[in-house]
This record gives structure tokens, sequence and C-alpha cells, in this order.
């Protein structure tokens, strides 16, 4: 992978190490992924009591995006925020498997999402610190690659290890810990850049993000408003595995096309945001939102494996076209000093919105069937993509 041609590295030494690090963190919890459910009900957890926890922990997780992304703005500070939020999340790897009891279990799961609250911000604002206007794209394409690529490693070793070891997943969620170190210790490699000296930082509040939305950039809002109605009809991947799976798939077929998902995502996120940095990122983004119509609109109607395969191709080329682009786009429409909060407030209405996006096609998928609640997503998906476009 050609990474720049200028004197000047495009792929410089901090955005090398925070992909590296992204993951590292991204093997050890794709490698609990697939695990994780079945872990929680061998130790006593019902499936409603699970969905209360996951429940729970994202939303803990989206809140503190804002509030942490606003923080690190008004502390002038990056690095911090990024080491702390990794160690978290490493640190709560062995410690659901140190003890069963709910409320440690609570505990331990909203430590690893809190990590994530904590990060997500400060991590792309130092990624857009080393970035200009015209090479954001390709920036957080290659951040999102090597992250995904973590994804695709992670379950690949999880399967391979509970094929040998079967039902060893107290086992699995301490080997997890060791990736979750080494990303820890490569965050130490890291030079932050000097930021002006704030000489009086402004006390931080809870839901001081939200004001925020009152003050940003109108082009923000326009862009964040588009962003947040299609994800309210963007609901879990569960739902399209498990219409592969009722489609009479095997659990080994439904495997394999999660993995080749995140492969294609991994394969083309970097290409995607070069051609975003020289097209616009608004042509691109638009693009993506259409595939994913196309996938959506497709699984209504899909049955064979086949064709599965294919729409998860499209699938993936539509992540690598908008999960980076989007925070790139938006990096480039606020005000520097604000990068974290902005970043961290479309983060914070996104994962409110994304649970009301899974809990609407529940319904809809209970009350008139799967192809429904597919093409339902499709069509919004058109119009947000025209809106988009539409977009100055």
């Amino acid at each position: 992978m050609k990474l720049s041609n200028s004197k000047e590295k495009t792929i410089t030494r901090n955005i090398l190490i925070l992909s590296w690090v992204s993951l590292l963190t991204d093997v050890a919890s794709e490698m609990l992924y697939p695990t994780m459910p079945i872990y929680l009900k061998s130790i006593g957890f019902s499936i409603i009591l699970i969905g209360v926890l996951e429940g729970f922990a994202e939303a803990i997780a989206g809140l503190s995006k804002g509030y942490f992304g606003n923080l690190s703005d008004n502390e002038g500070k990056r690095l911090p925020f990024v080491q702390i939020g990794y160690a978290s999340s490493a640190i709560s790897k062995p410690m659901m498997a140190a003890f069963i009891y709910p409320l440690w279990i609570f505990f331990a799961r909203t430590i690893d999402r809190l990590g994530k609250g904590i990060r997500t911000g400060a991590r792309d604002a130092l990624l857009s610190d080393e970035a200009t206007p015209e090479t954001k794209g390709r920036v957080f394409g290659f951040h999102r690659s090597m992250d995904t690529l973590g994804a695709v490693l992670g379950p690949v070793f999880a399967l391979i290890y509970l094929a040998k070891y079967p039902a060893h997943y107290n086992q699995l969620f301490l080997i997890a810990f060791v990736p979750g170190i080494l990303a820890i210790g490569f965050t130490f490699w890291i030079k932050e850049k000097k930021k002006v000296h704030i000489a009086s930082k402004p006390k931080t509040r809870f839901w001081d993000f939200i004001r925020y939305w009152k003050t940003s950039p109108a082009t923000y809002k326009r862009l964040v408003i588009g962003l947040l109605v299609f994800t309210l009809f963007n609901s879990s991947d569960v739902f399209l595995l498990l219409k592969i799976k009722e489609a009479g798939s095997s659990d080994t077929i439904v495997i394999a096309i999660y993995i080749f998902y995140n492969i294609i995502y991994a394969i083309f996120s970097y290409p995607i945001g070069v051609l975003a940095d020289r097209l616009g990122m608004k042509k691109i983004f638009a693009s993506g939102i259409m595939l994913f119509a196309f996938t959506y609109i497709g699984m209504a109607y899909a049955k064979s494996a086949f064709i599965f395969f294919l729409i998860f191709f499209s699938y993936g080329v539509y992540a690598a076209a908008t999960e980076g682009i989007a925070k790139a786009w938006i990096s480039n429409v606020c005000e520097k000093n604000k990068t974290a909060t902005a970043i961290g407030t479309y983060t914070a209405f996104q994962s409110i919105a994304a649970l009301i996006a899974s809990s609407l096609a529940g319904v809809i998928w209970y009350s008139f069937g799967a192809s429904a609640t597919f093409l339902l997503s499709g069509l919004i998906a058109i119009a947000v993509a025209i809106y988009i476009s539409r977009i100055k």
C-alpha cells in the first residue's frame, strides 16, 4: 500500500501508531464478540438480561462520547483520553472472566464501553490534527482499514481456538487481554502536538455537548441531521445475519459472510478515502448510502448463499465509503478547536439513534416480517442519499 508521494507523509507516525492501537483493540474485542452471548448464557444470564446489559453498556458508551469529546477540547489535550480509554477496554476483558456475579459483569461491560466513550472523540481529533482538509479522507480511511482488519483477525482466532478448546470461554477472555495490553503499550509512542495554552479552562458538564449543537456551524447541523435520520433506520447487523440464518444457511456460512464483509471493508477503506479526497466527500458518502440501499433492498428478496455474499460485498464497500468519511467530513466543517466535541456530539446522538433503530427494526420485523424491515430501511436510505447530495 503506497501511502504518500509527497515530502511530508500523509500517513504520519502518530496515524500509523493509532491505527495499530485500534487494530489490536479490535482483535481483542471481536475475538469475544461472537462468543459473548454464549458465555453470558453459560453463566446464567437470560436473553432479556443480555439485552438489558448490552443496551445499558452501549448507552453509556454513546452518551459519554459527547462529554469526553467536549472535555478533551476544553482541556486542550488528546493523548491522556486515548490512553485511559484504551486501558479501560483492555482491563475489562479479564474482569469478565474473574467473577460471574451479574452486578460484576455489568460493571466490567460498562468499563469496556466507557473506555470507548473516553477515547473516541479525542482519538478522532488526534487523527484530524495529523491531516489537512485535503488528506482527511485517506487518513480516516487508513485508520478504518486497520481497525476493521482487527475485526477480521479477532473472530478468526476465536473460531480456531474454540474449535480446539470448545466452551473454554474464560481462557479466551484472558487471551484477549494480551492484544489489549499491547495496544496500551503502543499509545506511549504517540507524540501529541503542543497545544496553545488555555488560560481559563471552561467547566465541563455532562450535557454540554448538547449546548454545542445550538452554536455549531449550519453545515455541521445539516450533515448530522441527515446522518441521524439514516441511523434511525440502520439497525444492528444482527438482523442481517438473522435473515441469512432464517434463509437456511449454516452457522459456518453466517460467520463466513460476516468475516467476508469485514475483509471487504478493510480492503476498500483506504482507497475509498483517497477517492473521497479527490472527488469530494459528499459524492463518495452519498454513493455509499446508495450501496446501503442496494444491500437492504436486496436482503428483502435474497435466499441463496451466493447472493448473500454478493450483497455483503456491497455492504462492505458501503461501510468503507461512510464510516471513516463521515468523521473526516465532520472534522472539515467544524471549528478546529472543537473537533473532539463535534465528533463526540455526533457519535453520542448516533448511539442513541442506533438503539432506537434496532428496537424499531424488531417491532417492524415482528409485525410485518423481515422483508418490510429491509425495504423500509432501503427506501429511507435513498431519500437520505438525495438529501446528503444537496448539502453545500
